[in-house]
């Protein structure tokens, strides 16, 4: 960001009447002013007033080292005399438009905080409880695993394809699996979704989140698991 520095007259008084060590015979003038720095978002002046003698003739500053104690003392007599200075600070164009971008971006913000976020969090919250509830008539892409001895992986038979919630009697689950099933896992778009078995298979539910449902027989010999959802 650039950054410029001004030197703004306030007042300038003749100081003919000093000696100028710096240049001997050269007249000088005894210049009070305030400093304005501008950038390009905001311009701002101190009420701060400084002082310097200037030669006339050259327009060169003479240097603090060279002032002589008359010298001194006349610059703080007429400064003391300035009336208290004001202040200066504006915002320039841009200065603008960046603050009423950053208002409008704390203002998204504060809204996406405040009332957005919330409110998208309680959305997402209501459709998580939604996904966890089964209602006959849904169908899911799952796998049913047929168990010869329960907690036995021996003689265990598993298929893949597409069930049906029939019915809901309290925590019992009644499915009727697809008459078509596969012994490998296949996308539902390539499975049987619309013809079922008859004899359903009553389960209760051991796991039932958005994304992931589980259910086991009364005598944990069947076991079932859904993982898609027919839309």
């Amino acid at each position: 960001m650039w950054i410029r520095i001004t030197d703004i007259s306030v007042k300038r008084v003749d100081a003919n009447n000093l000696e100028n060590l710096e240049n001997p015979g050269n007249h000088m003038l005894l210049d009070l002013f305030q400093r304005e720095t501008s950038t390009a978002f905001f311009v701002t002046k101190n009420k701060r007033v400084y002082f310097r003698y200037i030669e006339t003739a050259t327009g060169k500053t003479v240097p603090r080292r060279k002032w002589t104690e008359p010298m001194k003392t006349f610059a703080q007599r007429e400064l003391e005399q300035i009336p208290l200075q004001k202040s200066v600070f504006r915002l320039t164009v841009v200065g603008w438009i960046f603050l009423l971008g950053a208002l409008v971006l704390f203002g998204y913000l504060a809204y996406d905080g405040l009332v957005a976020a919330p409110e998208r969090t309680e959305q997402h919250e209501k459709r998580r409880a939604e996904l966890t509830q089964l209602h006959p008539g849904d169908i899911y892409l799952g796998r049913i695993e047929v168990y010869k001895e329960k907690g036995n992986p021996l003689g265990m038979q598993g298929e893949f394809g597409c069930f049906k919630v029939v019915s809901i009697d309290g925590d019992t689950y009644h499915l009727a699996k697809s008459i078509e099933m596969s012994k490998t896992a296949r996308p539902i778009e390539q499975m049987n979704s619309s013809d079922f078995e008859e004899q359903t298979i009553e389960v209760k539910a051991k796991e039932l989140s958005a994304y992931y449902k589980t259910f086991a027989s009364e005598d944990g010999l069947t076991q079932i698991s859904f993982r898609e959802k027919k839309e």
